[in-house]
């Protein structure tokens, strides 16, 4: 009896798109991880990036529940001796919208080269879907 081994030829890969319009930032994100992880399909191995495509739309309607709006901030460092920047949710959302949902699901997928790879695999727009890309 033999067993029928998955490898990174016979992969099928499908796009997904996701509207974000009113969703919650931290159950969309686990959403997104799940497709881009392959954890959706029943041949799913953990040393194997077997996940789809995910574009996701609308992230500026993007949602967080209580004070988070406000109080969320986004901490960066230059590298340099006070170069230490922070930003809260709200203003990130006025200037950056798609990174907001990009570092949500970075931070739920695995921290090693298959996640990285695995990332690669995400488009955030701010609006609806852009037809030039």
């Amino acid at each position: 009896m033999s067993t029928n081994k998955l490898s990174a030829k016979n992969i099928q890969r499908q796009k997904h798109i996701v509207d974000a319009s009113g969703k919650i930032l931290g159950r969309l994100a686990t959403e997104v991880a799940k497709i881009l992880m392959g954890k959706n399909k029943p041949q799913y191995v953990p040393y194997l990036d077997i996940g789809d495509y995910v574009m996701v739309t609308n992230a500026a309607k993007i949602k967080v529940s209580g004070k988070k709006e406000t109080q969320k901030v986004y901490i960066r460092h230059s590298g340099y001796p006070g170069g230490l920047k922070t930003e809260t949710f709200d203003k990130l959302l006025i200037r950056k919208p798609e990174y907001i949902i990009e570092h949500a699901v970075k931070g739920m997928l695995p921290h090693n080269k298959l996640g990285r790879q695995m990332i690669k695999k995400l488009k955030v727009y701010a609006g609806e879907e852009q037809n030039g890309r």
